[in-house]
């Protein structure tokens, strides 16, 4: 499990390419890799993986080696990434830790596309579309995980060509996080809030079996 609060962007420095497969050499940080583990779950622009390296590079910096099977690739934007493209990273949660975001799984729902950029002196608007199935499940002042950054949810709006909503971050959140060099048409990693999935889908389910 995860916070949602991206803890540093690692950078693309290599990527080794197989049949439906890619091994990714992210770097980060140094202390990024104290008490890491082989093994251990590591969120990648929202997605959990698991390191299956790791190893300083320098007196600041150190490499974390993934794998990333066929489906992971299809579901998310980790087939977009190339050399050079930054990434979120945040390490799993600890028990006793604050959770300063939403409780987030690591398992990304789907990708939105960038289709809007507004930017101004304190702050920036994103407008993303989605697949209209989601739309259920996004509300206004709601939780939303975005390249597994926990965010709140603008103004939601749903039309012919699909659904839409906007985010408004602050300069904190931009330099922390990839969002703040996405530009439009680029797609980023959703995980719906797990919470509202399961009362939106509850009753749904209450109210068709009292019309049956």
């Amino acid at each position: 499990m995860f916070t949602g609060i991206v803890q540093s962007t690692g950078t693309v420095k290599a990527i080794k390419t197989g049949n439906k497969f890619k091994h990714f050499f992210i770097e980060v940080r140094l202390e990024l890799i104290d008490g890491l583990t082989i093994g251990a779950s590591v969120a990648n622009n929202g997605v959990c993986l698991t390191a299956v390296a790791f190893y300083p590079t320098s007196d600041e910096k150190a490499i974390i080696e993934f794998d990333v099977i066929d489906e992971t690739l299809r579901l998310t934007n980790l087939d977009d990434l190339s050399l050079g493209s930054d990434v979120n990273i945040e390490r799993s949660m600890k028990a006793g830790d604050e959770i300063g975001g939403h409780m987030v799984s690591g398992h990304v729902h789907d990708c939105a596309t960038l289709v809007k950029r507004l930017d101004s002196v304190d702050n920036c608007q994103l407008d993303f579309s989605i697949n209209g199935q989601w739309k259920k499940y996004l509300f206004s002042k709601g939780f939303i995980a975005i390249n597994g950054a926990s965010l709140t949810l603008g103004e939601v709006t749903q039309s012919d060509k699909g659904c839409q909503f906007s985010l408004h971050l602050i300069p904190e959140t931009l330099q922390r996080t990839n969002l703040g060099s996405i530009q439009v048409g680029e797609r980023v990693n959703i995980e719906i809030d797990q919470q509202t999935m399961t009362i939106v889908d509850s009753i749904e389910r209450i109210m068709a079996e009292k019309l049956n």
